[in-house]
């Protein structure tokens, strides 16, 4: 049925189709509701279908044909049996959506609803559903009302809202209303040549686009956007072709450099890791002296506070050989750590990396002249200190600082010296003597510190 309705399409007036397809400004894709178009369609494709669709007549009246029109009942029965309805009011409510996107329409009212009844709806022309049309322009508008005023018909006189809308836009266009006006009784021209059918079906189907586009007051403008749908589809509308290729591009080379790891390995990994952490729980593992969430004996937290070497325990320095990370969030870890750096000359490296850690945390007006001072200690030409880092990050560094200094601009050249600290420094200062003999020291101390229980006699006096 609907190559009956592209026929008469074929012969719109220039400005009402240019009004229908926005002028050409959007393509389809753009709208934000484009997808509950395309579901609406879909199903407007099945309604349609000469063999299984509604079914369509042409009703006789008293003295003349009503062409090309199905009941609200029919509407609902073809739903009920074709489509996944459970009762006849959802039945009902998905056709009263349809109806207020434009997509069927009573031949009789205003008012773009649906009745379980007999009263006569027609379907749209596919050029005038809201995702071939963009929002028409109020002239396009003030035209069609302004050729309704010239037919003598009585089913074609204007509503009292759109009398007041008349006048409206006649007063706003009060200076190329002549201009309106010649356009209108062109179009008049136009229609009164066409067959009588067929004129009374496009006049139908015209007078439902405007109550879509602008509806009977109290009645809901379906055409509206949200503004946050609004919002997104300018932002993705700046971007251009090449912009989103690259963008595509990227992303999939950041998806094939990520590693991806079985499950099997993920679970193994995590097993490892609790079980090497499991005595470090101390509600895992009992804690020595005692647990201070259980007793109210706060030592075991002082023990893990402490810097002295004499009173750290052995489980702090044995966490120092999980991880690098381990050495730097302990203080007494990062003092080792120090200490053997300095006997390799490569300290400066740990005292830039915590220099730039230090600098996250300095307020704003402290942060140029910190800034300044590790450039000149650390980076700049003939520093004091200079830390191992390629030309190409301490040009980055360079040109930030002369830019705009702020508590980041070391980032790079941060996360460059702690990956040599991590895969070179760390693994050697694990294999030290020095690591070895201060590890040693601390399990002596405790062993000492354990009171020996005295030995008991089985059947002794």
């Amino acid at each position: 049925m609907s190559h009956r309705y592209s026929k008469r399409t074929e012969s719109l007036p220039n400005t009402l189709s240019g009004a229908m397809f926005g002028n050409g400004q959007h393509s389809q894709e753009e709208n934000p509701n484009y997808l509950v178009y395309k579901k609406m369609e879909n199903i407007l494709d099945r309604m349609q279908d000469e063999n299984t669709g509604v079914p369509v007549k042409t009703v006789k009246s008293f003295m003349s044909k009503v062409p090309s029109v199905f009941t609200g009942q029919d509407l609902i029965s073809w739903m009920m049996r074709n489509l996944d309805v459970d009762d006849q009011a959802e039945g009902l409510h998905l056709a009263h959506l349809m109806s207020a996107h434009g997509y069927l329409f009573p031949i009789d009212d205003h008012v773009l609803t649906v009745k379980n009844d007999n009263t006569y709806y027609r379907f749209q022309t596919p050029c005038f559903w809201p995702s071939r049309s963009g929002e028409p322009e109020n002239t396009d508008y003030a035209v069609y009302l302004c050729k309704r005023t010239m037919q003598n018909k009585q089913r074609l006189e204007l509503a009292d809202y759109e009398a007041e809308n008349l006048a409206r836009l006649q007063k706003m266009f009060s200076r190329k209303w002549e201009f309106i006006f010649m356009q209108a009784e062109a179009q008049a021209k136009v229609d009164k040549k066409r067959d009588k059918l067929e004129r009374k079906v496009l006049d139908s189907q015209e007078r439902a686009f405007w109550d879509v586009h602008r509806p009977v007051p109290g009645c809901v403008n379906t055409t509206e956007v949200d503004i946050k749908k609004a919002c997104r589809m300018n932002r993705h509308s700046k971007m251009t072709r090449a912009s989103a290729d690259s963008q595509l591009i990227e992303s999939l080379k950041q998806k094939l450099e990520k590693r991806r790891v079985k499950i099997s390995k993920v679970a193994e990994s995590f097993i490892a890791y609790c079980e090497q952490y499991a005595e470090f729980d101390a509600f895992s593992t009992t804690p020595e002296p005692s647990n201070p969430w259980i007793s109210d004996n706060i030592e075991f937290w002082e023990q893990e506070k402490t810097v002295n070497p004499k009173d750290i325990p052995p489980r702090r320095v044995k966490r120092w050989g999980f991880t690098i990370e381990e050495v730097l969030t302990d203080q007494a870890g990062v003092e080792q750590f120090s200490k053997f750096l300095d006997k390799e000359f490569s300290g400066e490296n740990l005292k830039f990396w915590l220099a730039c850690k230090d600098l996250r945390g300095l307020s704003l007006r402290e942060v140029n002249t910190r800034v300044l001072d590790i450039y000149k200690e650390f980076l700049a030409p003939g520093c004091h200190n200079p830390v191992n880092v390629d030309s190409t990050i301490a040009e980055l560094v360079r040109r930030r600082i002369e830019n705009n200094p702020d508590r980041y601009c070391f980032d790079e050249a941060q996360n460059h010296i702690f990956k040599l600290m991590k895969s070179d420094s760390y693994n050697r200062y694990l294999r030290s003597d020095m690591h070895k003999e201060f590890l040693s020291a601390t399990r002596k101390k405790t062993r000492s510190i354990i009171p020996k229980l005295p030995s008991l006699s089985i059947g002794g006096t």
